[in-house]
This record gives structure tokens, C-alpha cells and sequence, in this order.
């Protein structure tokens, strides 16, 4: 297992130092121009945002290709993020090329790239099936002659009669809606030019890559101001339960999707909600209708002339209308996470409350997989949860093959956390780095240590507050999580306390290569790995610590400790002592 591994890091490292070999496109710092752009901003930014700028602009300026992900929940700001990379490179003298998953979202981002950047002399423009044959020929002999600065185009930008004469930037938005021919070209291109990926909710290989240091990672995790998290709930189809939410939705003049992601019936479904709304005007949009219908139907929808929007999943990426604040997701068990993330982020991007309706079909049985999924989107609903929720998908779906098309087995066999410290090891051990260990003490001791059901309740809360405990590697950690546990929950009931005792024995036995404390009458057995230490320990300690073999040491109990309290105290006094 662990070759295999370690030839899956072979051949992601040979990618990566194929990329570190080529000759950089460093750009120069920023200039007068830079500046002035960065002041047009009219909205102040989040200090996650500013740190990703930093970063992204600090990659661009060295002399090796830049492969960051930025990752952030819609409406946290990736696209300002990326504008001002796209405008370093331009002002470096380059092109830059934004990816995008549809015709509706490259539309939208032109629109916002060309009034950001109107000051400016930078020439914009776009490719997609919106424009006629004669522009697709212009905008490809202004990519190939350079007169067109910036182009953002779906994935007829990655064919092979699109040349360009100097591309500095390449920009993939939400990378996980492209097929896998799509990125084998992309793959290559990251060779060569710079490429910063923006997605809500990462594809788990691209995710994964990230953090076992393939690739960087910015993390946008302030939300904007007055944003509030979308209320999501699960329900069977329920005419009378549609029916009140969008009369609820048009008393406060607001407008309503419904997600069909099918065409064959999507007018049928259309149908079906007029007649329970009768009241509401209805529109439908999907990708197989003609550009001037469908600009037609957005055009309405987005200047409010239309109620609700019946539409498949064109409209994942992109729409930005702030009046619209109620969502339906049709067959929602058919949907991956991250595709359900997405759709739930066309709500609740303005001060409003907004609501998302999961609906399933009666009847219909869930398999695990898509329960497990509808769970994970219910349970991480607040703000900024698309990296939680792209982390659950990691656990659910596996890493994948970090190269290629197929899934990895390795995953299967030896379960997700270990493969990642293998791979995560092995990649280590190829860059010559220290071997980073993951360790766990066992404590088994007679007490009486959990999170009480009247303290903290049972379901979502209690599964990530025993999440958050078990993730913590400092002492200074474990007592922010005390202060947040007693904020949010009251003072800490005896059991509650007793676990996070045992927490803290557990990172104190850590420093001194402790695996194991168990208890036999009248002496605590301690496992360890290191001899080293362990005598050192016996020294340092005044209660007699016997060496019984190269694993095992014995530590003799004072006949006067009284209860599991006195165990606790008496085993973290000799533990505290510091192992250097």
C-alpha cells in the first residue's frame, strides 16, 4: 500500500517540478496603476480577502508558475480576488484567460470585468456560444495578435484553434463543473502560465492536493456584512408546503427559483407550480433553448418581471440577483454535494433571510450515499461552510486519482485518514522533509468522560464539538475550546470536564512518545516508543517509575489518591514536566 502510495506522490511531485523547472513570467511589483485599481474597489475588504491577494500576488512575481485555489463561499469575494490578478498580469504585459462552467456566468462576469476595469485601457472580451461566428473569428485573431487583453470564455477557451501571444494568467471558476478532457488541457497549460482556481466547494482531488501541499490554498472565511445563512430544510413534494413559501417569498416582493434538472418534463413542472400559484409569473430557462430566448427569460427574471424562474442547473454559477431569496431544488437526492452548495449560493446574497427547500420525490427511497449528502448540506448551513462541506464530500467520495480519471482503491482499503498521512508521507519523503507523525494515545482509565445530552444536544452540534476536540494538537487550543464550550453551552458538567482532562493527558503524553496509559491495581502502565524519554521521565518524576522492557514502563499509584479526580491530577503532574 504505502508504494503504491508512494508512487502516486512520484508522479504528482513530477508534474509539480516539471512546473518549478520552467522558466518563470515573474511579474514585476505593483505599480501606479495597480494601486489606483485597487483603491476603485468599493467595498471594503475582508482581511481573508486581502491575505489571498497578497498571496496570490506574491506568487505571480516570482519566477515559477503560480497554482493557488482560492476557496470561498459564494459571495465572499474569489472574483475581486481574481480581477486583480487578471489586472497585475495585464499590467505586467500578458494576457489572462478566465474560465468559466457557462454561457449565463461568462456573460455576468464580463459585464462585471469590463465596469470594474472601465477606467482603464484593458481590452476585454468573451467566448461563448452568445457570440456569432464573425465575433468568435474577431476575438480569436485578438487573442492571437494581442490586442485583446482579457478574455473569459466556458470551455470553447481550452480548443485547440484558440492561440494566444503572450498568456501571463490563467483564472478556472468553479474547476469541479469541467469534464475530464477539459482539465487533461488544463493540466498542461499549468506548465507554463500562472493559474489560480476560485471554487466554493473544491472537486475532492483538487481539495485534497491542497492540503497535502501540492498545491496552495487561500481560504476566504469571512462572510460580508449583514450576510445571513440560508434556513435549509429536507421535505417530501408538498403542494401546500410550496405554495405558502412562495407566497411568503412575494410578500416581500422577492422572487423564487425552482431547479429542475430535467428538460424533457421541466415544462410540465412549470405548469405544476403556476397552477398551485396561480397569482405568479412563471419563466423557464435551460441550456437547450436558443441564446435569445434564454437572454430573454434571464433578462426578465433579473429585472423582476418574472416571479419564479423554472430552470435546470444553467443557473448554478453566476446569477447574482439580490431580490431572489427562496430556492427549490426538484430531486435534490440526485444532486453532488458541491452541486447543492452551489444552488443554495444563489440565495441569500443580499440582508434578507433566505430558505432552500431540499424536496424529494414521495415515495422514493434514499440509497446512503445521497442520504449522506443531504445530511452533510442540512447540517452545514451557516455561513462559510463550503470548505466544511467540500471536506465532508473528501470523506464521502475519497480523494480520487490526484492525476487521472479514475477513482483510487487505495482510499477503500485503508480508509481515508490513513491514506492522507501516507500520501502526505510519502510526498514529504520525495521533497526530503521530515516524516510528519500522526499520533494517538489510547487512555483507558475508569472514568466516567462524555458530552452529556442535556449539556450538549444530541445530532449536529455534539458530532462537531467531538470533532473539534479530537482535531486539537495544542494545550493553548484545548483551552479556547474550553472558553468556547462554557460561551455556548454553560460551565462544564463533571463528565464533560473529565473528557477534556483526558484530552489534555493525551497531548501531554504526546510529547513524551506515549501511545498508551492503561490501569492495573495499585500501577498506571504507560506504552511508549521512545526509551530515550521514558528514563528521562523516571528521573525527572519523585514517584517510583520502573522500566519493565523496551515498550513498557510501570508507574506505582500512591495508596492515597482518592477517586478518578486524584487519577487525573496525579498523572498530569508527572506528565507536564517538559521532555527537552
Amino acid at each position: 500500500m504505502a508504494e503504491a502510495v508512494g508512487d502516486m506522490a512520484v508522479d504528482m511531485l513530477k508534474l509539480q517540478a516539471e512546473r518549478d523547472q520552467k522558466p518563470g513570467l515573474a511579474c514585476p511589483p505593483d505599480s501606479h496603476w495597480m494601486e489606483e485599481f485597487e483603491a476603485e474597489f468599493p467595498y471594503t475588504e475582508t482581511d481573508d480577502q486581502l491575505r489571498a491577494i497578497a498571496e496570490a500576488k506574491d506568487d505571480m512575481q516570482r519566477p515559477r508558475p503560480m497554482d493557488r485555489l482560492i476557496c470561498g463561499d459564494v459571495g465572499y469575494g474569489k472574483t475581486e480576488v481574481a480581477m486583480r490578478a487578471a489586472f497585475k498580469a495585464v499590467d505586467a504585459g500578458r494576457q489572462a484567460a478566465i474560465l468559466v462552467p457557462t454561457t449565463v456566468l461568462c456573460e455576468q462576469h464580463l459585464r462585471s470585468f469590463s465596469e470594474r476595469m472601465a477606467e482603464f485601457p484593458v481590452s476585454i472580451a468573451s467566448l461563448s456560444r452568445f457570440r456569432s461566428p464573425r465575433e468568435t473569428r474577431e476575438v480569436l485573431s485578438g487573442l492571437a495578435n494581442g490586442t485583446i487583453d482579457i478574455v473569459i470564455g466556458t470551455h470553447r477557451l481550452v480548443s485547440k484553434d484558440v492561440k494566444f501571444k503572450n498568456l501571463g494568467l490563467l483564472v478556472i471558476d468553479e474547476e469541479q463543473r469541467f469534464g475530464v478532457e477539459t482539465k487533461e488541457l488544463l493540466k498542461h497549460m499549468r506548465l507554463e502560465v500562472d493559474v489560480l482556481t476560485l471554487s466554493a466547494t473544491p472537486i475532492p482531488r483538487t481539495l485534497h492536493m491542497s492540503l497535502v501541499g501540492i498545491r496552495d490554498i487561500s481560504n476566504l472565511e469571512t462572510p460580508p456584512q449583514d450576510r445571513m445563512a440560508v434556513e435549509t430544510r429536507i421535505c417530501r413534494w408538498d403542494g401546500e408546503l410550496i405554495r405558502s413559501a412562495i407566497i411568503r417569498e412575494l410578500n416581500r416582493t422577492g422572487q423564487i427559483y425552482f431547479v429542475h434538472n430535467r428538460v424533457y418534463n421541466i415544462k410540465s413542472i412549470a405548469d405544476k407550480i403556476h397552477s398551485l400559484v396561480p397569482e405568479a409569473t412563471v419563466d423557464i430557462v435551460h441550456g437547450q433553448m436558443n441564446e435569445d430566448d434564454m437572454e430573454a427569460a434571464m433578462v426578465a427574471f433579473v429585472e423582476g418581471r418574472t416571479d419564479i424562474l423554472v430552470a435546470t442547473t444553467i443557473i448554478e454559477s453566476g446569477l447574482d440577483i439580490p431580490n431572489a431569496n427562496t430556492i427549490f431544488i426538484n430531486q435534490a437526492d440526485n444532486y453532488g454535494l458541491a452541486d447543492l452548495h452551489q444552488l443554495r449560493g444563489r440565495v441569500g446574497r443580499y440582508k434578507h433571510r433566505a430558505y432552500c427547500y431540499l424536496l424529494l420525490e414521495d415515495g422514493r427511497t434514499l440509497t446512503p450515499q445521497a442520504s449522506r449528502r443531504l445530511k452533510a448540506i442540512e447540517e452545514f448551513s451557516e455561513l462559510g461552510a463550503g470548505f466544511k462541506i467540500a471536506m465532508r464530500d473528501l470523506e464521502i467520495r475519497g480523494a480520487g486519482n490526484i492525476l487521472g480519471t479514475e477513482q483510487s482503491g487505495h482510499i477503500a482499503a485503508v480508509g481515508y485518514e490513513l491514506y492522507c498521512q501516507l500520501l502526505e508521507n510519502a510526498v514529504r519523503a520525495i521533497k526530503r522533509q521530515p516524516i510528519r507523525e500522526h499520533r494517538h494515545v489510547e487512555i483507558t482509565l475508569p472514568v466516567s468522560a462524555f458530552l452529556p445530552p442535556d449539556y450538549v444536544p444530541d445530532g449536529r452540534p455534539k458530532i462537531e464539538m467531538y470533532r473539534k476536540l479530537s482535531s486539537i494538537s495544542s494545550l493553548e487550543e484545548l483551552n479556547e475550546l474550553k472558553d468556547e464550550f462554557s460561551d455556548r453551552f454553560g460551565p462544564l458538567p463533571e463528565p464533560a470536564d473529565k473528557l477534556f482532562r483526558i484530552r489534555e493527558l493525551q497531548l501531554l503524553a504526546m510529547r513524551w512518545q506515549i501511545h498508551d496509559i492503561h490501569q492495573e491495581p495499585g500501577y498506571v502502565i504507560l506504552g511508549y516508543r521512545n526509551p530515550k524519554l521514558i528514563s528521562r521521565l523516571a528521573r525527572l518524576t519523585l514517584t517510583p517509575l520502573r522500566i519493565l522492557d523496551a515498550d513498557e514502563a510501570c508507574l506505582v499509584v500512591p495508596p492515597n489518591l482518592k477517586g478518578t479526580n486524584g487519577l487525573l491530577r496525579f498523572l498530569k503532574e508527572i506528565l507536564q514536566a517538559s521532555p527537552i
